[in-house]
């Protein structure tokens, strides 16, 4: 049979707050506005981020374990919540420095540093809502 038709999909939510401002400095003020709106005030908005990580692969036959959900949730707390809770995304975080934190940027963003600690052979996928009705995935 075929491998991928054993595979399981588990899941972690987890939440955070953080503040952004969408803007690209090689643009003045207006043309800013006219690209990223309200997105782009010089004083930063915020978000009640919900983190949707999705893991896939072969359960362990010993555990039944696609992955330890314990395990999971250590490395999200430790790689997303306590990188980007509560904090102004573009002064408190190097990442977003010289990178536009767009929802597209912070989901890759969180997928390259879950990444280097979920095991390779698992696949992986970050879903991001930023409001209600606005979410990203990555990868697609």
């Amino acid at each position: 049979m075929n491998e991928n038709n054993h595979k399981v999909a588990v899941f972690r939510k987890e939440h955070f707050n953080a503040a952004h401002r969408l803007f690209n400095p090689a643009w003045d003020d207006k043309k800013n506005f006219e690209v990223f709106g309200k997105c782009s005030n010089p004083n930063y908005h915020g978000h009640n981020y919900e983190l949707i990580v999705k893991v896939v692969g072969i359960q362990d036959p010993e555990t039944g374990y696609v992955v330890d959900m314990k395990r999971l949730s250590v490395i999200v707390k430790e790689e997303v919540l306590e990188r980007f809770d509560h904090k102004n995304l573009n002064l408190d975080t190097t990442y977003f420095r010289e990178l536009n934190p767009t929802a597209e940027n912070i989901a890759k963003t969180i997928y390259d540093l879950l990444r280097t600690r979920i095991d390779p052979k698992l696949e992986l996928q970050v879903r991001l809502h930023e409001t209600e009705r606005n979410f990203v995935e990555y990868p697609a």
